[in-house]
C-alpha cells in the first residue's frame, strides 16, 4: 500500500489494544479524559511505525509517544496501589511492542543496517533495561504486590536518594577495600604462578588437580574459615576473594601461553630468543585473550565472594552486612538499593575489563570488522 509499510509489531499492538478497549477503564482511579489521551498517544505510535517516513522521524516519535503513554499509564494508578484492569495491561503491552519496533530500527532488521555503533552499544541495552523497570514498576503496583514481596523501582530509587552516605560507606568498605584488595592480588598471584608453571612443568602438573579441587569448594564453607582467620574486618573479605580469583586466573593464563602458533615460537628460535625474550614478545601477547576473560571472570567473581563473605562477620557496615540485617528488618527497599548498587558496581567493573581489553588486544580477529 503507498505511503505506508506495515510490520508485525504495529499490527500486533492494534490487536492487543483493540482488544482491551471493552475493558476499559483502565484502573479504578482513572478518569476518562486522561484513559483518552493514553489510548491517543499509543495508538499514533501505532500508525507513525506503519508510515513511509523518515528513518530518523519515525525513531524519535517511537521514542518519544509510547513512552509518555507509559507514563501517563502508570500515574493512573492510585496511590494505595491496585485498582489495574485488563486495558491497562492492554496499553503496556502495546507500548511495549512498539519500543520492540524502536529497538528494531536501532539495531537492524537484517534487510536495513543499524543507526550506528552508539544505537547498538548504548541506546539498545538502555531500552531493554528500561522496560524492565517499566514493566517491574506496572505490575507490581498496578497488580498490588505487597511492598514485602516486591517494592516497586519507584521506592527503590527513592531510597537510594535518602540512603547515599550509607550506600557510600558499604561500598567503601566493600568494594574499595575486600574487592578490589582481593582482585588484584588473586589475580597478580595466578598470573604470576602460571608464568612459573609454564617455565617449570611441575608447577603446572601439581597445581591444576588443586585448582580443580578448590574450585569445587563451596564459598559458604571457605567464607567461615577465613573469617576466624583473618578476622571480622575486610581482611577476611578479601582473602575469601583472593581464594575465589586466583585459580581462574591461574588456569586460563596456562592455557593462553599454549596458544602461540608453532611457526612463531621456530621463528624466535631461529633468531636465538630464550624462554624469557619468547615469553615476553611472542607468547603473552597470544595469550592477552585468555588473561582478560579471567579478569572479566573474576570481576563478578570477587564482588559476589566479598558480599558473601560479610554474611559470615563483618563490622556494622558493608554491602552484604546490610543486606543480611537490613531482609531481617524487612526494609526490602533498602535490601533492593543495595543489590542495585552491587549491579552497578558489578557492570562497570566488567565494563572497564571490557574497555580495557579492546584498547590492549584490538589486533585480535575478534574485534577485526
Amino acid at each position: 500500500m503507498n505511503g505506508t509499510r506495515l510490520n508485525w509489531q504495529a499490527v500486533l499492538a492494534a490487536m492487543v489494544l483493540v482488544a482491551g478497549l471493552p475493558f476499559l477503564p483502565l484502573t479504578t482511579a482513572s478518569g476518562g479524559a486522561m484513559t483518552a489521551i493514553i489510548l491517543l498517544l499509543a495508538a499514533l505510535a501505532i500508525a507513525i511505525s506503519c508510515l513511509a517516513i523518515g528513518r530518523s522521524a519515525m525513531i524519535w516519535s517511537l521514542a518519544v509517544l509510547p513512552h509518555l503513554a507509559v507514563y501517563l499509564l502508570i500515574g493512573t494508578i492510585g496511590e494505595t496501589g491496585g485498582g489495574a484492569g485488563a486495558a491497562f495491561y492492554t496499553v503496556l503491552a502495546a507500548c511495549w511492542l512498539m519500543a520492540w519496533r524502536l529497538v528494531t530500527l536501532l539495531s537492524g532488521d537484517g534487510r536495513h543496517r543499524g543507526a550506528g555503533l552508539f544505537a547498538g552499544q548504548v541506546a539498545v541495552p538502555a531500552l531493554f533495561g528500561i522496560w524492565l523497570l517499566i514493566i517491574w514498576e506496572a505490575v507490581t503496583r498496578g497488580a498490588g504486590i505487597p511492598f514485602v514481596l516486591l517494592p516497586p523501582p519507584s521506592a527503590v530509587g527513592a531510597r537510594i536518594l535518602t540512603s547515599v552516605p550509607t550506600l557510600m560507606a558499604d561500598f567503601r568498605q566493600t568494594v574499595l577495600k575486600a574487592v578490589l584488595i582481593g582482585y588484584v592480588l588473586g589475580c597478580g598471584a595466578g598470573f604470576l604462578v602460571a608464568v612459573l608453571a609454564d617455565r617449570y612443568r611441575f608447577l603446572a602438573n601439581g597445581l591444576l588437580p588443586i585448582g580443580n579441587l578448590v574450585s569445587a569448594l563451596p564459598l559458604i564453607g571457605i567464607a567461615p574459615i577465613m573469617v576466624i582467620w583473618f578476622g571480622f574486618d575486610w581482611h577476611s573479605k578479601a582473602a575469601v576473594v583472593v581464594v575465589m580469583t586466583f585459580f581462574p586466573m591461574l588456569v586460563n593464563t596456562i592455557e593462553g601461553l599454549k596458544t602461540a602458533g608453532r611457526m612463531e615460537r621456530d621463528l624466535m628460535s631461529t633468531y636465538n630468543a630464550g624462554h624469557w625474550q619468547t615469553l615476553l614478545k611472542l607468547r603473552l601477547p597470544a595469550a592477552m585473550p585468555f588473561i582478560f576473560n579471567a579478569l572479566k571472570i573474576n570481576s563478578t567473581l570477587a564482588l559476589i565472594g566479598a558480599l558473601v563473605a560479610e554474611f559470615f562477620g563483618t563490622p556494622i557496615v558493608g554491602m552484604g552486612f546490610r543486606i543480611s540485617t537490613e531482609v531481617g528488618r524487612m526494609n526490602l527497599d533498602m535490601v533492593w538499593a543495595e543489590i542495585a548498587l552491587a549491579a552497578l558496581v558489578g557492570s562497570l567493573f566488567y565494563g572497564a575489563i571490557a574497555l580495557l581489553e579492546r584498547a590492549t588486544t584490538f589486533w585480535h580477529p575478534s574485534y577485526r570488522s
